[in-house]
């Protein structure tokens, strides 16, 4: 067996992680030799635990890694293992890289300059406009977004970077072939022509509780720094948040109401050091010596989606407009005024005045 099947085999096996599979290629030479090995070999190594030995004998044999390749195949994806150059460098850094990924779409350069943006599967209007206002802006910037799919926060980054035809990643809390949520099987088809779907589970591993602080883990792994929209105490979005700063790597948190139980978790992250972040411009100055790739062929004022647009389009310039205008004018109900209103406020477009008016920049 060669190295990068042993590392597809590995990766297949129960109970059998990357850590001590590093152990073992240190003491051993290579991931190939495991599978030649005597077992007092496998028992002596340092930081190897018996059950993880036990386990490895036990499934030695048994796991085909042209079995994988197989049904990888079987879904339009192909594997990607430590041994192998298209295997992100900046995530072997981290203390339990992935033996292998499962890949939809394709990795690439680019995305050595990436920013995970995670949050609240249940997000605020306010929560849902700095999501999508933040991604957009990095995308834009050359920056691939990385998150989890997951409904709220997730799909509005993924979803923003995509309308800015930029790169994102998204890291599946199970098999490729158990997408979860299936409400969001038609984003992840998108993203994989844009950018990836990536899981190191082999198929048929469904997510569970177990699986998505894995993921969580790839989430920041790939990234440059960790973006916190909205989460409460207990979110796994504050997981991946706690894992971002044990790698090293930058952690911002967006700030909202001292009320709202969603952006409590964010409120501890700043008291704790992560960066206060209201514009995409905080993330640059940290990130200063990356300089953005992408060039915008269109105009340099940033992109608007079509509900912004609508209600920009309806504000005059050099004059005051009042909100309940804009909502009688544009056919949008208040909700979705006020959400726009927001976003052009946070693209510096609009300045909100007193007696609900506003007026442009």
């Amino acid at each position: 067996m060669d190295e990068r099947n042993a590392y597809i085999a590995l990766n297949a096996m129960q109970k059998i992680g990357p850590v001590s599979v590093r152990s073992w290629v240190q003491y051993l030479g290579s991931a190939a030799c495991l599978f030649d090995a005597d077992p007092s070999m496998l028992r002596s190594t340092p930081d190897v635990s018996a059950n993880v030995v036990e386990a490895f004998l036990e499934q030695r044999g048994k796991v085909s890694p042209e079995d994988e390749v197989d049904k990888a195949e079987g879904v339009g994806a192909h594997i990607v293992t430590q041994v192998d150059s298209e295997y992100p460098p900046f995530l072997k850094t981290i203390h339990d890289p992935p033996l292998a990924l499962y890949v939809q779409g394709h990795l690439t350069l680019a995305d050595q300059q990436a920013i995970g943006v995670v949050g609240t599967r249940h997000p605020t209007h306010y929560g849902t406009a700095v999501a999508e206002r933040l991604s957009s802006q990095l995308s834009q910037s050359g920056f691939t977004i990385v998150s989890g799919l997951a409904l709220g926060i997730d799909t509005a980054a993924h979803r923003a970077a995509i309308a800015t035809k930029g790169r994102t990643l998204a890291v599946l809390g199970g098999a490729l072939n158990c997408l979860y949520p299936e409400s969001n099987r038609d984003l992840a088809v998108s993203i994989a022509k844009q950018g990836a779907v990536i899981s190191e589970f082999p198929m048929g591993r469904a997510p569970d509780r177990t699986t998505f602080p894995m993921r969580n883990r790839i989430i920041s792994g790939l990234s440059k720094g960790v973006i916190v929209v909205e989460a409460d105490h207990k979110s796994g979005a504050m997981i991946s948040a706690r894992m971002a700063m044990t790698q090293g790597r930058t952690v911002f948190a967006v700030p909202g109401r001292i009320d709202n139980p969603r952006s409590a978790g964010c409120h501890a992250l700043i008291r704790d050091g992560a960066v206060l972040v209201t514009d995409a411009a905080d993330i640059f100055e940290e990130f200063s010596f990356l300089i953005p790739r992408r060039e915008s062929t269109e105009a340099s004022s940033p992109r608007l989606s079509e509900v912004d647009q609508r209600v920009f389009e309806l504000i005059p310039v050099g004059d005051e407009r009042d909100i309940d205008s804009l909502i009688r004018e544009s056919g949008l109900g208040a909700s979705e005024v006020q959400v726009a209103l927001l976003s052009l406020e946070m693209r510096r477009l609009i300045r909100m005045l007193p007696g609900r008016q506003v007026t442009r920049t």
